[in-house]
C-alpha cells in the first residue's frame, strides 16, 4: 500500500518558515540584515530603469550563500531554487546570477 500521491491537485503555497528549524542560520541572517537602518540603503535608489531587487533581500541571499561556502553567482542562483532557507530569505524572488 502507498501513501496518497497525486500531481493533479491544486496546491496552495506553503509558508516556508515552518520548514526551518528554530535555530536555523537563516533566522540569524534575517535578524542581522533587518537591524540595518533603512537610510543605509537610500544610496541604491534609482528613478530610471527597471525596479531593482531590494538590497536587503540581496544581502540576505549573499550572506546565506557565503555561510554555505557558495561564492559563485550561478551557484547562489541554483541555491535559490533548491534551498528552503534561501527561498524563505528571498520570499519567492529568484534573481538571476547577473543581478
Amino acid at each position: 500500500m502507498f501513501k496518497h500521491y497525486t500531481m493533479n491537485q491544486v496546491v496552495l503555497p506553503l509558508d516556508l518558515e515552518i520548514k526551518l528549524k528554530e535555530n536555523d542560520i537563516a533566522f540569524a541572517i534575517n535578524d542581522l540584515v533587518e537591524s540595518i537602518p533603512e537610510e543605509v540603503f537610500d544610496d541604491f535608489i534609482r528613478q530610471t530603469g527597471r525596479p531593482a531587487y531590494h538590497p536587503r533581500m540581496m544581502l540576505k541571499v549573499i550572506l546565506c550563500g557565503y555561510t554555505q561556502s557558495v561564492f559563485s553567482g550561478r551557484k547562489i542562483e541554483a541555491l535559490l531554487q533548491d534551498s528552503i532557507r534561501m527561498m524563505w530569505l528571498a520570499q519567492g524572488h529568484e534573481p538571476s546570477y547577473r543581478t
